[in-house]
């Protein structure tokens, strides 16, 4: 069975807007989808009423970050009333912190000589969640780097001098705002916090205890050892499983739409149940 429950569409940082992203979706034939935009549901929004037209089931979505013991953390919400008060109450203050961010960005480049930088980005991301690869994408315009690696190995990558911490949430309170709304809270990609065997379990009992209840046991591309520990904390920590491509764009290098996934035995997947609620 074909599913999809991270995608990212040009309402962040994908490059295919909502609806070709849709379309994606039903010419790959996944039976389930969804689209988790970074910190807004612009995405699912633009194409949850056209949806109903298609041959598949779309689920809402959100990829919401947020800070657990001094790490950045990405938590993936699925299902939820995106028109809940506590739903719309998190998303304008990451909105806010987004915001917040991409001034300072802009502080420390026009600091370097690059002047406009704000402006700049804002006119890069027109409707999308303001980010760092609409900085990357401006400074490739104005001739400021060779290219979008460039920007970000020289000026926006980790340690660079646009690479600027937001002040994001904290855990709890994301999967809180998730819970609330009637959804289900998911760790994305788990492996790649790169936190040691008991600070990932760490990690995952606090997700728990805030009312959390799965984790990604497949993202984008990973091989077989990494999908085996994954495979042995759900079974540890009494979690549900999700699987998602993390598709932004076509490459040679990423992942294409869809993930062909069956749950191990013993471990739940949303996928199952999504699709039994929409039959219902």
């Amino acid at each position: 069975m074909l599913i999809d429950f991270h995608t990212h569409s040009t309402a962040s940082d994908g490059e295919l807007p909502p609806a070709a992203l849709l379309e994606r979706a039903r010419e790959r034939g996944i039976r389930c989808f969804a689209i988790t935009d970074h910190d807004t549901v612009g995405g699912y929004l633009a194409v949850r009423d056209s949806a109903a037209a298609q041959a598949m089931t779309l689920v809402s979505g959100v990829e919401f970050s947020c800070r657990w013991s001094g790490v950045t953390v990405h938590i993936v919400g699925l299902g939820m009333d995106v028109d809940h008060t506590a739903m719309r109450a998190g998303l304008s203050r990451l909105a806010q912190a987004r915001q917040e961010r991409a001034a300072k960005i802009a502080q420390r480049l026009e600091k370097l000589g690059f002047a406009g930088a704000l402006a700049g980005a804002e006119a890069e991301a027109g409707d999308s969640q303001l980010g760092r690869p609409h900085f990357a994408a401006w400074m490739v315009a104005e001739g400021h780097a060779e290219g979008f690696n460039d920007a970000f190995d020289r000026y926006l990558g980790q340690g660079k001098t646009g690479d600027v911490k937001a002040f994001w949430p904290e855990l709890a309170e994301v999967v809180q705002w998730i819970v609330a709304a009637g959804g289900t809270a998911v760790i994305a990609h788990p492996l790649k916090y790169k936190l040691t065997r008991t600070k990932l379990q760490r990690l995952v009992l606090d997700f728990k205890r805030a009312g959390g209840t799965a984790l990604e046991l497949v993202n984008g591309r990973q091989n077989p050892d990494q999908t085996a520990t994954l495979r042995r904390l759900a079974l540890e920590c009494d979690l549900a499983v999700s699987a998602g491509s993390d598709f932004h764009r076509d490459s040679a290098f990423g992942p294409d739409l869809g993930v062909e996934f069956r749950a191990p035995e013993g471990l739940d997947c949303l996928g199952q149940h999504f699709l039994a609620e929409a039959n219902t």
